[in-house]
């Protein structure tokens, strides 16, 4: 039976939401306000709160957020909350699971060489 290659390509539509899920991980801020979601949904001024920047500037973040899908947007009359979208964070981390279980299985295959390697140079060295 044919083993399936971990790392083979990614279907471009899963490859273009990574791209957009990874650009928006990137920035530092971005990620803050994700952790903060992680607790609950909050409003756009909470989320603004600790950092020191305008409001236009957190919109833009969370703009970023909304349409990378890690977020979404409600409106309840003059409230609009923002909550996490996890699904999102779930594509990401089984595309990183399927790397990490290739590189495991590499670096298992390493091993194993390495040991038989080894073996046959005790077997070999008292030969000398």
């Amino acid at each position: 039976m044919a083993r399936r290659d971990p790392l083979q390509r990614v279907p471009e539509t899963t490859a273009d939401s990574l791209t957009a899920t990874f650009s928006a991980l990137a920035d530092p801020t971005r990620r803050a306000i994700l952790a903060h979601l992680m607790s609950g949904e909050a409003s756009v001024s909470e989320l603004a709160e600790p950092f020191e920047m305008s409001m236009p500037a957190i919109s833009k973040h969370l703009k970023v957020l909304e349409n990378a899908g890690l977020i979404t947007r409600a409106r309840a009359a003059q409230w609009r909350p923002c909550r996490i979208h996890p699904a999102r964070l779930k594509e990401v981390a089984d595309w990183v699971e399927n790397y990490r279980m290739a590189w495991e299985q590499r670096l298992d295959r390493l091993h194993d060489f390495l040991q038989e390697v080894q073996a046959k140079e005790k077997k070999h060295g008292g030969d000398k």
